[in-house]
């Protein structure tokens, strides 16, 4: 359920909503996400927030994914077998911005391998056709095949389980990676219990490893804020003097709150959620903590502007900006947020005893 009750639009969001939950084709769908993009750019104009507008765009995709798997569901002759679809990375997070490809899963509960073997050959062409009706409403196709299409991600329980623990038994980068994508997932539709026990043991394997935590740290920080001592902004040559606001901002407040929480056992996958909850239980104070979610939400309003093409003069939609191209107020607000990332930064670096 969106809670839209005090947002501009809020009947025509709600009308969106009854109109995917009723859609009875692909095609239906499709003119139910132009119109979800259409009302969460609308909501971006009327100034609510980046964290309204997230929420109600994730809240609107989370609905368009449901209703494409029920009506999947009936065209094909799935096995009486329990299964869940996953989303992950910002669609777990729930932090979908307008420009987003899929990133999911699909999980199944199997006796063996053997049957997790005859089950998965059941659940893929389901799985396939799920990836691309999504890819017919605007989600694009992952270019990393992170897409429960992919025999590699359509798994039991158990080989999901084993993954997991592979992946942080043995932090290799490939690992790291796929740590970073997966374990921010969160269940769409189907057996919510299968993710709830795939969560219970991930927490099982992170709380308190140190070892592996310290080499997603480690991870982490090879994307920088891109500041300098003596300038303002520092930008590669080669970037046009642009910045990724993804992978040198927003991605430095998620990394570092999936690392936080991860490491306590939290099962939440939002960034905000995650860095308030550090703040609760101690980790973080909460001035530290309501900073970084206020300068994660500020790079997210300005990603958002950029991807909406408002007051961004000469940016293609996307991540990247020009501080150049910015206003005055939007500049300084860059730039504010970027040094609360490098202060996250410096935290786990002191929580992690790492020197650079």
């Amino acid at each position: 359920m969106i809670e839209t009750q005090l947002l501009p639009q809020a009947d025509e969001i709600s009308g969106c909503t009854a109109r995917i939950a009723g859609a009875s084709s692909i095609a239906a769908l499709v003119a139910c996400a132009v119109e979800a993009r259409r009302l969460a750019v609308a909501l971006h104009h009327e100034d609510v927030g980046a964290a309204s507008v997230t929420r109600v765009l994730s809240g609107l995709n989370d609905a368009i994914g449901v209703r494409v798997l029920a009506l999947l569901a009936l065209r094909f002759r799935l096995p009486p077998a329990r299964w869940c679809w996953l989303g992950l990375g910002s669609a777990g997070r729930q932090e979908q911005t307008f420009v987003t490809d899929q990133d999911n899963g699909l999980i199944f509960s199997a006796s063996d391998d053997g049957e997790a073997r005859e089950l998965r050959a059941l659940f893929l062409p389901f799985a396939h056709a799920a990836n691309q009706a999504l890819a017919e409403c605007g989600f694009p196709l992952c270019d990393g095949d992170v897409m429960a299409g992919n025999p590699r991600w359509c798994l039991s329980l158990s080989e999901w389980l084993e993954c997991f623990a592979v992946w942080v038994r043995t932090p290799e980068p490939e690992a790291l990676l796929n740590a970073a994508i997966f374990f921010d997932f969160r269940p769409l539709a189907g057996a919510a219990e299968l993710a709830a026990q795939l969560r219970r043991t991930l927490s099982e394997l992170t709380r308190g490893n140190e070892i592996f935590l310290r080499m997603m740290t480690v991870n982490a920080l090879a994307a920088s804020p891109p500041l300098g001592r003596l300038r303002d902004f520092v930008t590669a040559a080669e970037s046009g003097g642009a910045i990724d606001l993804k992978k040198f901002g927003a991605r430095i407040f998620v990394d570092a709150a999936r690392i936080l929480a991860l490491g306590a056992g939290i099962a939440e996958t939002g960034t905000v959620s995650r860095l308030r909850r550090m703040a609760s239980e101690g980790a973080m104070t909460p001035a530290d903590a309501e900073a970084a979610v206020h300068a994660f939400h500020a790079l997210q309003g300005i990603r958002l502007a950029v991807q909406s093409g408002v007051g961004v003069a000469g940016q293609a939609p996307g991540n990247q900006v020009d501080p150049d191209c910015l206003n005055d107020f939007d500049r300084r607000v860059l730039l504010e947020s970027l040094r609360q990332a490098r202060k996250l930064q410096q935290k786990l670096k002191t929580r992690f005893h790492i020197e650079t």
